[in-house]
């Protein structure tokens, strides 16, 4: 075999793990959060820039004004799952750049003095760094339910500003009673890769 992960990791984040549409009532701690992020932060992102933001919608009142901004379909698993995130961009992503990449600093001023730029590279970037998350929600031996499916200018009037972005909302847990749809079809090696 030509990975170095070991074969029981490399089901754990991938060809077991699976999205979670019901959750059990276990909750997902601070602690657990905590080394998610610790380890997801590592995952690059151009210029270091690191743009994904975190929203935990723990309490219940927060609940009650995300659910009605979910799509119908993900309103029920939304309302019962022991934590929420919200990934979101943050557009003004460039004001860390001179601490998060030191050996160009002047990155800030050079490529993102201008918001449609700053938009576009946090959009991109942000989604890599969701991406990683839900990597690392498996690797906490959690279940992720990532969701699209969402009014986005309403979370964002609801949970964020003018200056951050929603992309995905993730629900997260123990994967409860049926909590898996039979695994979808992949493309194969040949169907989605070129050689040139």
């Amino acid at each position: 075999m030509s990975l170095v992960l070991d074969p029981a990791a490399q089901d754990l984040l991938f060809r077991e793990a699976r999205t979670a549409n019901t959750f059990s009532d276990e909750p997902v701690t601070e602690e657990q959060v905590q080394a998610i992020y610790d380890l997801v932060k590592y995952g690059p992102t151009a210029f270091n820039q690191s743009p994904l933001r975190v929203v935990l919608v723990r309490s219940a009142e927060a609940r009650e004004r995300l659910v009605p901004h979910m799509a119908e379909g993900n309103q029920a698993k939304t309302a019962t799952a022991p934590l929420v995130a919200i990934l979101a961009a943050d557009n003004e992503f460039h004001e860390e750049l001179p601490q998060l990449f030191p050996a160009f600093p002047q990155a800030k001023d050079a490529f993102f003095s201008e918001r449609p730029a700053r938009e576009q590279s946090a959009s991109l970037n942000a989604a890599l760094q969701a991406g990683y998350f839900i990597v690392g929600i498996r690797a906490a031996g959690l279940a992720a339910g990532p969701m699209t499916g969402f009014d986005a200018a309403g979370v964002q009037k609801e949970f964020l500003d003018g200056d951050h972005t929603p992309l995905v909302v993730v629900n997260i847990g123990k994967p409860g009673e049926n909590a898996w749809y039979p695994r979808s079809p992949r493309l194969s090696f040949d169907e989605a890769i070129t050689t040139v």
